[in-house]
């Protein structure tokens, strides 16, 4: 460790990324995973609950006092917040209605946006078909920091506002790296969360507003659930680009800690991930693997050697397709 030095720029490779030919290599040996390729129907429920307990959570914090609504609003609200997202995520593969209902999705997606207060559901599912075909890709995949985030949020304290931060940089980020056009789904989106939003404020009141908000905001940032946007890509070690976690916060997450499983099998909805390592276990075990995020968002702030430039990045040749 001790002859380390801080990285200054990406780490730049000429390989394609892994997770093609490693799902190729499994699927050759392991052929019953096919049979894991279908939606989870629970989510629909689950989904629906998380919205309607978030509903109730509106109504009980509209008349506390302000330093229960604060207490709520991280204790809670973050992590109902934060699970959301990844409610998205998964519902952004298909995972609720199938491949063959993808409009079911997009507006299920919508649905389950409402109590986050942003409207980013479909912008999101955009971008992110992107960090699975072009993992790494300059220009291409927005899960990559920028030039200014590696070189700019470089010591111990700007780490932990760059972690703090996060909500923000996701938002912007993809307006510096690879602007798209709004599509008329974006608009949809952005027009009913703009009218839940004034129905909230309207019957709730500015407390609960502060809940919706300041809880995805701070679900997103300095928590614990968010070790995993650390623990998914980032460098810790030299040559593996991405990592597992096998921690209990997978409960609240949807499996995605699950993350190699997850690159090398995106069609598998969360609920089935851990039966894929299950099943190749040879593959995974071997891997890299995390049993805390709280444990890496800390080595991520100390270890002077880890940065945002802590990424593998590719030069992408050839045709890119995007939505």
């Amino acid at each position: 460790m001790g002859n380390r030095v801080a990285r200054e720029d990406f780490e730049w490779v000429y390989t394609d990324q892994p997770h093609a030919d490693r799902r190729r290599e499994i699927l050759a040996k392991y052929p019953e995973i096919k049979t894991l390729m279908k939606p989870d129907f629970n989510l629909v429920w689950i989904v629906t609950l998380m919205v309607l307990t978030q509903l109730t959570a509106f109504y009980l914090v509209k008349d506390l006092e302000w330093k229960w609504v604060l207490f709520w609003t991280y204790a809670f609200g973050s992590c109902i917040s934060h699970s959301m997202t990844l409610a998205i995520h998964e519902i952004s593969h298909n995972s609720a209605f199938g491949n063959n209902r993808a409009i079911w999705n997009r507006l299920f997606g919508i649905f389950a946006n409402l109590p986050l207060g942003l409207p980013y559901s479909v912008s999101f599912k955009r971008y992110h078909m992107d960090h699975h075909r072009y993992l790494g890709g300059n220009g291409i995949d927005v899960d990559i920091p920028t030039d200014f985030e590696g070189w700019f949020f470089c010591t111990r304290f700007r780490k932990f506002i760059w972690i703090t931060l996060q909500p923000l940089f996701y938002a912007v980020r993809p307006l510096c790296i690879n602007p798209k056009p709004i599509s008329r789904l974006e608009i949809i989106n952005l027009s009913i969360q703009i009218a839940f939003n004034i129905v909230v404020y309207h019957f709730f009141g500015g407390k609960t507003i502060f809940y919706m908000f300041a809880g995805s905001i701070l679900g997103l940032g300095l928590h614990p659930i968010s070790g995993h946007f650390i623990a998914e890509h980032y460098m810790f070690l030299k040559g593996h680009e991405t990592y597992s976690y096998y921690g209990p916060l997978n409960y609240l997450t949807f499996n995605v800690g699950y993350h190699n499983e997850h690159h090398d099998f995106p069609s598998v909805p969360g609920k089935n991930l851990p039966k894929v390592r299950k099943i190749a276990a040879e593959y995974y075990d071997r891997l890299p693997q995390y049993q805390s995020w709280v444990t890496v968002l800390y080595d991520f702030i100390m270890d002077d050697t880890i940065s945002p430039y802590s990424r593998m990045k590719r030069k992408l040749t050839g045709e890119v397709k995007q939505e």
